[in-house]
């Protein structure tokens, strides 16, 4: 008979698994939400909640991205290319800017 070790963090989300065959990690937001997951194939991703606990963007290790955002009833509508294209260049821009420390532009909060 296989042992089955498990891990929770102070909330009491579990954090940790392992098997015989396989073993996961995950981490959780202030709201216990999971942003992240990795398991023992190699497989993560990572995840990103607005103030309602609504995703709004999903990242994979198998180069798959997606955000998300919606509508006045809180209805998921997918993001456009545009939008995407949008939300990349600030990301790319914030992150140019916080390495060569220049602070003449304002960054707007993704």
């Amino acid at each position: 008979m296989s042992e089955i070790i498990k891990g929770h963090d102070e909330r009491g989300n579990l954090i940790y698994f392992k098997s015989s065959t396989w073993e996961y990690w995950k981490k959780y937001d202030k709201n216990n939400n999971c942003i992240y997951y990795r398991i023992s194939t190699c497989f993560e991703y990572w995840k990103e909640f607005d103030e309602n606990n609504n995703l709004i963007h999903y990242k994979n290790s198998y180069n798959s991205e997606k955000w998300f955002k919606y509508d006045k009833n809180n209805k998921q509508i997918f993001i456009t290319e545009k939008e995407f294209n949008e939300i990349e260049f600030r990301k790319k821009e914030k992150e140019y800017l916080s390495r060569t420390k220049c602070s003449r532009f304002e960054i707007m909060e993704i």
